[in-house]
């Protein structure tokens, strides 16, 4: 991105790797819409500025900024056991890039390159499931079908005697939620009184509707992240006599009780053995050429028209 809401693919020369270091050549790429619209749009507030760095970022924010974090790809150059290694790595949009050995993870031989795409969002998934501490036989409310909130109803779901309900404005996405193993709900049919709710809609409506789900001291375990748009809140009402909890969830951080056990890698590898399941293809939901991407990103952060993961695949 050159500035708010306008981006450009650049040609840059590429150094030879270093001993320790591979060269990886993508083959697909995943734009994770939420934040990679808000990047797109200049709308990071200074005060994060630091903590939303990517890795491998190239650029400060506000711009120029190179950003991304959903590449597949093949070793192309590097130690001699290396080459050929189909894998995955939190990268920037890039055709070709150069990165330490331990920056990579192999994909599994059974996923396919767009669907091991998404496993930067099933991470964040994972991670806020972890957050939001669910039970067996808890009822589940998911407000926002977008990736995120559909991964991690999918998990939800597959908890013993759970009972998810996946709830979003657009009613194409009840055959999503039928096939993710959950029900569907638009926000005015959806059930009360859930144990537990998780916020992925990125809009504050969302939200109020999350917080009035939430059974008697229930938890809402917020997903969404706004940038710099101020939020309202209705805290008044049934908020503080329900006692409800609301709670952040945030992927850059192993939740506390897991951190002694759980690196970043270990976290990152089971999100890509979760992804085998063949049902996640339903959250593919179109491909474009590398080279479109800066009209691409244009039209996705101005009105995305119920785009699930849109990927890139490159030459």
């Amino acid at each position: 991105m050159v500035a708010p809401g306008r981006g450009e693919i650049k040609a840059e020369p590429l150094r030879s790797p270093a001993p320790g270091e591979l060269l990886v050549r993508t083959l697909v790429s995943a734009i994770s819409r939420g934040s990679e619209s808000l990047v797109f749009r200049g709308d990071v507030p200074e005060g994060e500025w630091q903590r939303m760095r990517c890795p491998f970022q190239e650029g400060a924010f506000p711009v120029p900024v190179k950003y991304g974090y959903s590449a597949v790809g093949i070793v192309e150059d590097g130690p001699a056991s290396d080459l050929g290694r189909r894998v995955f790595c939190l990268h920037p949009h890039q055709n070709r890039f150069i990165v330490p050995q331990e920056a990579v993870i192999d994909v599994p031989a059974d996923i396919p390159h767009r669907r091991a795409a998404l496993a930067a969002n099933m991470e964040t998934a994972v991670n806020g499931l972890w957050d939001a501490l669910p039970g067996p036989g808890d009822r589940i409310a998911v407000v926002g079908a977008g990736v995120v909130g559909c991964l991690i109803a999918a998990l939800a779901a597959r908890l013993p005697g759970s009972e998810v309900e996946l709830i979003d404005i657009n009613p194409a996405r009840e055959s999503v939620a039928t096939a993710l193993g959950c029900r569907f709900a638009a926000p005015q049919t959806a059930r009360a009184d859930a144990d537990l709710v998780i916020h992925a809609s990125g809009t504050p409506e969302g939200l109020a509707t999350a917080l009035a789900l939430a059974g008697f001291e229930a938890t809402v375990l917020e997903m969404s992240w706004y940038g710099i748009r101020i939020v309202p809140l209705a805290l008044g009402g049934a908020f503080h006599s329900r006692r409800l909890t609301l709670r952040s969830s945030q992927v850059g951080a192993v939740p506390a009780h897991r951190l002694q056990r759980w690196s970043h890698r270990r976290r990152l590898s089971v999100a890509l053995s979760l992804l085998s399941d063949p049902v996640f293809e339903v959250l593919l939901s179109g491909e474009s050429a590398f080279s479109a991407l800066p009209d691409l990103m244009l039209q996705l952060a101005a009105s995305p028209a119920g785009v699930l993961c849109h990927t890139l695949c490159y030459d």
